[in-house]
């Protein structure tokens, strides 16, 4: 049953009371700035670490095309839905779901929106677990060769538990600390990376060859794909930018927007930096990782890698926001439960474990950012917020709207269409050599 039909059979009272609990819509204080850190801790996370080897499928030429036009892309369709928000005097959409449904109606908007939204919630968060796991535990093994032998499955259970106890946070707006510690983190690893990489490439010009990774047309063909989807993860902010826009007060949209702007300078200095810095340096043979490949110096690598620990550790709790918001909408509205912290406890908990049983089993960094960054990164993120604006604001035809919001949906839907072909071939050449609970 889609949200608005149990809307329809609730008074206004009771509806405004659950808003004032679930954690979207509890608190409506954020200043402009909340939405900076917010938007950098969504959009610049384990992803932009993956955009060399992005490259590497690529090449150097068809690499920055691909790179610059998603930025320019994302950035126009998050300023549609910043506009969309209150688009209707007296009315909020404080969920992506409640835009698609006020479009295309209770059972046909909603159901446009949520399951997509809530795959790119829910992969984004194993996603990190198995990044957080991978982080902690190569900083510890560079700080002693005792961890060297202690399984990686240990270090994601160590991610778990924390988030176990972060999950607790009652609203969006109590996240804000540790999601401005996350957006400092993300920036600082971002550059490491991005120097470490300028040192290391300057020492060693003879061994890098700027070729593709693969050397069959078949390779070369799946590599494309699988690269199309890395980046659409890298832009995986617009899934939560409506929850984000919810936690400041009316009028939202020029704080909203202020805030997008300082984040979006943000993420193309990341983005471009470490990806260009990373190919540079190693070439075709980068990892999937950048800072896997990085090695030396120890005492920096250390450093980065944890800090991309403690980026994951805020981004996590920012895509997992908007599950909670909806478990715990469905358990208050439909199954008529009684809010409170018991109920805050068993749900988020469960969905903690879930996703560390699931980043434990298929910890395949590179095959997970292709296959499910194309699967519905692209919807939430390129092609969702122009077939609203077409929708709803009707632009006229071949206007500058018009064409912008339709080559949006075009390339959003190549990307659904061709990158978890390439993602999923690479979770499946990696399983072949990998042994489960390692």
């Amino acid at each position: 049953m889609a949200a608005s039909d149990v809307q329809n059979m609730q008074s206004a009272e009771e509806r405004e009371e659950i808003n004032r609990w679930l954690p979207i819509t509890a608190n409506r204080n954020a200043k402009w700035y909340y939405s900076t850190f917010h938007n950098v801790t969504a959009v610049v996370g384990a992803g932009v670490l993956g955009l060399p080897y992005a490259m590497s499928q690529l090449g150097w030429i068809p690499g920055i095309l691909a790179l610059g036009i998603s930025w320019i892309v994302t950035f126009y369709s998050f300023w549609q839905l910043i506009q969309m928000h209150e688009m209707e005097p007296e009315k909020r959409f404080d969920r992506y779901s409640e835009l698609g449904e006020y479009a295309y109606g209770p059972t046909v908007g909603y159901w446009m929106v949520t399951p997509q939204q809530l795959i790119v919630q829910v992969a984004t968060d194993i996603v990190y677990m198995v990044t957080g796991g991978k982080s902690l535990k190569k900083s510890c093994d560079m700080l002693h060769s005792w961890f060297s032998g202690v399984r990686q499955t240990y270090f994601i259970l160590v991610f778990a538990f924390i988030q176990l106890i972060l999950s607790q946070v009652p609203d969006f707006n109590s996240l804000k600390i540790v999601s401005l510690a996350a957006a400092v983190m993300s920036f600082a690893y971002s550059m490491i990376a991005f120097v470490a990489s300028l040192i290391r490439g300057a020492d060693n010009r003879k061994n890098v060859s700027y070729g593709v990774r693969s050397h069959t047309t078949a390779g070369v063909v799946f590599d494309v794909f699988s690269s199309l989807g890395t980046i659409a993860f890298a832009f995986a902010g617009h899934s939560v930018a409506l929850e984000i826009q919810a936690t400041i007060p009316s009028p939202s949209r020029k704080p909203m927007w202020r805030g997008v702007i300082v984040a979006y300078i943000i993420v193309a200095i990341c983005y471009f930096c470490v990806s260009i810095g990373g190919f540079w340096a190693f070439g075709d043979q980068v990892d999937d990782d950048v800072l896997v490949t990085l090695e030396k110096p120890d005492w920096l690598i250390v450093v980065a890698n944890f800090m991309v620990f403690i980026h994951v550790l805020g981004s996590y709790q920012v895509f997992a926001i908007v599950v909670f918001d909806k478990m715990e909408s469905y358990l208050l509205q439909v199954r008529k439960l009684t809010p409170g912290r018991s109920l805050r406890l068993i749900t988020r908990s469960l969905y903690v474990a879930m996703t560390a049983f699931i980043g434990i089993l298929i910890p395949f960094f590179g095959g997970l950012l292709g296959f499910f960054g194309g699967l519905a990164f692209s919807s939430t993120s390129y092609f969702l917020p122009g077939i609203f604006w077409l929708a709803l604001k009707k632009p006229k035809k071949w206007s500058f709207h018009w064409c912008a919001s339709y080559v949006c949906i075009t390339i959003g839907i190549l990307i659904t269409i061709l990158a978890p072909i390439g993602g999923l071939r690479t979770i499946v050449v990696s399983a072949s050599t990998y042994k489960m609970f390692t």
